[in-house]
């Protein structure tokens, strides 16, 4: 929502999300966390305090999904799309596009 936002106060954040709307204090805390990672910083204008991004979304995607891939499936790409196949119970069809996906991925490469 920063990212959306550019910069924010805890409760312009608060007021971007679906209902039912989490307490200040948890979207303050989760803020504060998000701080601590050196994914956000603020700027001080008296008591308020106003949040913005330091780094981008994608780059925040890729830390993400690399924590995902470490801690949920052993940095194993097979185990991931297992898992989804499975987890998702894809089709015939939607196997196929995987498959397409990924032979057009490896001509690239070649």
């Amino acid at each position: 929502m920063l990212w959306q936002l550019k910069e924010a106060i805890v409760k312009d954040i608060i007021e971007l999300m679906p209902d039912p709307k989490p307490a200040y204090n948890t979207v303050s805390t989760v803020v504060r966390v998000l701080e601590g990672k050196g994914f956000i910083d603020h700027k001080a204008y008296g008591n308020s305090h106003v949040y913005f991004a330091v780094i981008s979304e994608v780059q925040y995607k890729k830390f993400t999904f690399d924590k995902m891939m470490n801690s949920y499936f052993d940095n194993s790409y097979k185990s991931l799309v297992s898992f989804i196949a499975d987890e998702k119970k894809l089709g015939i069809k939607e196997l196929d596009e995987l498959t397409a996906l990924l032979d057009n991925l490896k001509n690239k490469r070649s």
